[in-house]
């Protein structure tokens, strides 16, 4: 039988249509990923969206489990997938991972989906994006469907359930609205949605670990409908333990609160690196302190774009508020050191002393008077402030004097 001709390679840079040459990325040949490009101008101009494909030296390691892993316990089957590694708290992953979930194919899915690689067209980094009527609408429709996913799986969230279990009830959300939960193979992130518990920043791994009462947890979700993404989380008290922790509440009110005060600030002109200074002036009298690493983000039809929206005071973050512009804030607080480390699966960033983190995140719109936050808590949204501590003589105590509203 003949074989059908072979089709010439596709050059995977940014808005390029052309063939592909010889020309392979030295990384992506280490790897063994096939990956040519049609010429060093349009490598080099592709590479800030290139370099995620060497975020892993094995973009399948989030799947599949490493070789050395801890003893397979015989009734559950559940082992931790990095036994040697030195983590830097009490909480470690619970492997296997399910299988990855599918999307239809009738729900619009982001370029990603197939190869894990955003294909973002090239823009200057202090090139804010001013949306039209037809983008806005577009922005306030995914945000109330994500803010509707989030809810569910808040309620979803209580002592005995897995994250793993969060993440189906998230797939399942965003099915049945006809959208395409954006982390699902971003860069290839292997769930639905970020689940973050205790020392963990950011970027947690959906696995099968059970949520204990005491535990706190952040649900990062991010919808993809007709073309626009909705991006949001809140960290949540898993049982009532955890509301009696004063720690806990102070971490979680605090970076509540910080996120709040950074909003009241939003209107045209104001400074994008403003925010950092109001958030951690806030996060510094309540003795916390704020996560440099990880930063809001511009978005819209992209996931991320400009501008970057750093939570720090005095950083360097250039642009201002404009109307019709979409972006985040999302401050990440701990209740030790700022610093932070990465996981071996690439992805889950934890605290550096193994103290706890919490973060709250909103998509809002500069208006022409001032902000409309999209992804704004609804009347019956789950969770939401409780009293703040405080200390006298010893005691932990609480009040309303400072509690924040969403």
């Amino acid at each position: 039988m003949d074989q059908a001709a072979a089709q010439p390679r596709k050059c995977p840079g940014l808005n390029c249509s052309n063939d592909a040459s010889t020309l392979q990325c030295p990384k992506c040949k280490e790897m063994d990923v096939d990956s040519f490009f049609c010429s060093q101008e349009c490598f080099k101009r592709s590479w800030g969206e290139h370099k995620a494909l060497h975020k892993s030296t094995n973009p399948l390691r989030n799947i599949f489990a490493p070789n050395v892993v801890s003893k397979v316990d015989p009734e559950s089957g559940h082992f931790n997938p990095f036994p040697t590694y030195p983590f830097t708290g009490p909480l470690r992953p619970l492997y296997p991972l399910s299988p990855k979930r599918e999307i239809p194919k009738s729900v619009p899915h982001p370029e990603w989906s197939q190869d894990g690689m955003p294909r973002y067209p090239y823009v200057r980094k202090n090139n804010i994006q001013v949306l039209d009527e037809k983008g806005i609408a577009g922005m306030r429709k995914v945000c109330r469907l994500a803010r509707e996913v989030l809810d569910i799986a808040a309620a979803a969230a209580k002592p005995g359930v897995t994250t793993d279990y969060i993440d189906e009830v998230v797939h399942n959300a965003c099915i049945e609205r006809k959208s395409y939960p954006s982390p699902l193979n971003y860069n290839h992130f292997p769930k639905s949605v970020c689940t973050s518990p205790n020392e963990v920043i950011c970027h947690g791994i959906p696995d099968q670990r059970v949520l204990q009462d005491g535990d706190i947890l952040n649900i990062d979700v991010t919808l993809y409908h007709e073309g626009y993404h909705g991006d949001l989380n809140e960290t949540y008290y898993i049982g009532d333990k955890a509301k009696s922790n004063p720690d806990n509440v102070r971490l979680v009110e605090t970076t509540r609160q910080c996120l709040d005060k950074a909003i009241e600030h939003v209107k045209p002109g104001v400074k994008i690196a403003d925010f950092g200074d109001i958030i951690e002036k806030h996060a510094k009298s309540q003795n916390l302190s704020v996560v440099k690493t990880y930063c809001g983000h511009g978005i819209n039809s992209l996931f991320h774009c400009a501008p970057n929206v750093p939570h720090y005071a005095k950083n360097k973050a250039v642009g201002k508020c404009k109307a019709g512009m979409t972006f985040t804030i999302e401050p990440m607080i701990c209740l030790g050191q700022h610093r932070d480390k990465t996981w071996p699966d690439d992805w889950t960033a934890v605290t550096v002393d193994g103290s706890r983190s919490a973060q709250f995140e909103h998509t809002m719109l500069v208006t022409e008077e001032g902000v409309e936050v999209l992804t704004a808590r609804l009347s019956n949204s789950p969770g939401g402030p409780i009293p703040m501590p405080t200390a006298t003589n010893g005691d932990a105590k609480t009040t309303n004097g400072d509690a924040a509203t969403a």
